[in-house]
């Protein structure tokens, strides 16, 4: 029996020459068993291999996916990171912005609460001024209010003139009527509310005295080395006198003065607290870049300037005037000092007063 025959495909149906591993190949029976079992175990293992193949790919597909998931997952982890971060960044700055909010509401509320406690209190005394005030329109209603108001009027006139008297017994003014002989100056002219004078005409400035201490003018217009030095003292004495007078019957009266006082006895000042333009030109020039500064002016001579201290006069002469207008007088003059302060007190004194 001829052995079998392992022939290569067929030339006549093959494309190219069969090259030198395709001839023909001649296998001994014995070996043909023997290279069938090899060529299927071959067989058998590449297909293995191929399985694992296959399997190895779909593994490593499965992994790559599953990495691809997790580096995607990991991204938007980042992302959501980020954002985390980004969303604790804005709930800290609101909790700054909250608590700094907080704490403007607990101040405003703390002023709230202290601008209502006023308000109560203010209430509560606007209250209570009503009710004094429509208690005091109730008892001036009518014909009886308002004798009791004439009586009440009366009564503080009444301590007006007992007050202003004190003052006349403290600061008596009277008239020379020799070189030793001194009497009160109980004919003194008066003026009546109309404005025009009545009596006899005014006695001489250099006639009266106050506390028996003359006040002349010629020193405050003619001061020389030669001048009288008594004299000029006793002049500051009688000023500071009429100052202290004039600031008592100020207050009694409740009037306040143009012309505030600086009462110091024979070293008094009198305050002028908006100067003019015209009295400007009496300040040094040092003051005239500070005029509308309250500027004092004495009442004396002594060691200074004798305009400045004629203005005081004129000032205080001032301050007489505005209380004669205050009770209906008209002044007796600028330089009649002591005259217009007798006659304030004497008309203050009168019935005439009391019915004003």
């Amino acid at each position: 029996m001829e052995p079998d025959r392992i022939l290569s495909p067929d030339p006549s149906t093959s494309k190219s020459k069969p090259t030198e591993s395709e001839k023909e190949k001649f296998i001994e029976w014995e070996d043909y068993e023997h290279e069938v079992a090899r060529l299927w175990s071959l067989s058998s293992s590449l297909n293995e291999s191929k399985q694992k193949k296959q399997n190895f790919e779909q593994k490593l597909r499965s992994l790559i996916q599953v990495k691809e998931e997790a580096l995607s997952r990991l991204n938007k982890l980042e992302e959501m990171k980020e954002r985390v971060e980004a969303r604790k960044l804005v709930i800290e700055r609101i909790k700054g912005q909250s608590k700094v909010a907080a704490e403007n509401s607990t101040k405003e509320e703390e002023r709230l609460s202290s601008e209502v406690r006023s308000l109560l209190v203010a209430g509560t005394a606007l209250s209570v001024a009503s009710k004094q005030l429509q208690d005091s329109r109730r008892s001036l209603a009518g014909e009886r209010g308002y004798v009791r108001l004439t009586k009440l009027q009366k009564k503080l006139r009444l301590r007006q003139q007992f007050m202003i008297s004190q003052v006349s017994l403290l600061y008596p003014i009277k008239i020379s009527a020799g070189p030793s002989e001194e009497q009160e100056l109980e004919s003194f002219p008066s003026s009546s509310k109309s404005g025009n004078y009545v009596g006899s005409k005014p006695v001489n400035q250099g006639s009266l005295t106050i506390l028996g201490l003359n006040l002349t003018m010629a020193p405050f217009t003619k001061m020389s080395f030669f001048t009288d030095k008594k004299e000029v003292q006793r002049s500051a004495s009688a000023l500071g006198h009429v100052a202290h007078a004039v600031s008592l019957i100020a207050s009694y009266l409740e009037v306040p003065l143009r012309y505030s006082l600086r009462l110091g006895g024979s070293n008094s000042y009198i305050i002028d607290c908006a100067p003019s333009v015209e009295s400007s030109d009496l300040l040094s020039s040092t003051m005239l870049t500070a005029n509308t500064k309250p500027v004092e002016f004495p009442l004396f001579l002594e060691g200074q300037d004798t305009t400045r201290a004629a203005y005081a006069v004129f000032l205080l002469n001032k301050d007489l005037e505005q209380l004669l207008n205050y009770i209906g007088v008209r002044s007796l003059g600028p330089r009649h000092v002591l005259a217009n302060l007798k006659e304030l007190t004497r008309t203050i004194q009168s019935a005439e007063f009391l019915d004003s």
